[in-house]
């Protein structure tokens, strides 16, 4: 099947669920991009990252936060939640990439209940922070599996047709996103020329666990003493 839609597959050693995310298996995925690319002739825009179960959850989280390394996921029977601080928003810019470049692609086995329920939440929390470029999907008869050639081939497709423009829909949920991040920058900074300091930072915590990088640099400088 790769033979078919020309991709060269990688995967990285010592990167299972034994592995720390941050410390070893995000490290060796983004090793595993860089040298790919310098020994092979490849199009950059049309690299990829993807797992299944705890891999794809390390998946997500890399897509999210390196949109210029990678144009898109796949993401295999595991996922979680975005905008909260295991899987922070990352800065503007970068989130602004992911959202307009990155195409998102979820399966989980029927009876894979637990999972299936995880990828809900997931593209639900994706919604939510006005990220649309995703297509999930429920892969009959199966367990907690690797997915089958049929679905990969699907994942391939959609990877590969890449990010249709931004509509008027995704533009005005990027905007009442901004509105809702302004107003609540706007209670923080009212509660601190109030006096009000510890009900501030309550505040500002709230707003760094739910934007992440779209809240800076502003609330690093209304935490500041």
């Amino acid at each position: 099947m790769f033979d078919e839609f020309g991709v060269i597959f990688v995967s990285a050693e010592r990167s299972g669920n034994d592995e720390m995310a941050l410390a070893g298996r995000a490290p060796h995925v983004l090793l595993a991009a860089h040298n790919v690319l310098r020994r092979y002739s490849i199009n950059s825009e049309h690299v990829y990252v993807g797992g299944f179960s705890g891999g794809s959850r390390v998946a997500l989280r890399l897509a999210l936060g390196y949109p210029d390394n990678f144009r898109g996921a796949f993401l295999d029977a595991g996922s979680d939640p975005i905008g909260n601080p295991d899987a922070p928003l990352p800065p503007r810019e970068l989130f602004q990439r992911f959202r307009r470049t990155s195409p998102l692609v979820f399966v989980t086995g029927e009876r894979d209940q637990p999972h299936a329920y995880d990828q809900l939440r997931s593209v639900r929390s994706l919604y939510r922070s006005c990220v649309s470029n995703l297509d999930d999907f429920i892969q009959p008869r199966l367990d907690h599996e690797v997915a089958p050639p049929e679905a990969l081939r699907r994942a391939l497709r959609v990877l590969l047709k890449g990010v249709a423009p931004a509509g008027a829909a995704a533009e005005a949920c990027e905007r009442a996103l901004d509105s809702e991040l302004a107003s609540a920058l706007h209670d923080a900074a009212t509660l601190i020329a109030s006096g009000r300091r510890r009900g501030a930072d309550d505040r500002l915590i709230a707003v760094d666990e739910r934007f992440g990088g779209l809240a800076g640099p502003r609330t690093v400088e209304l935490l500041a003493p």
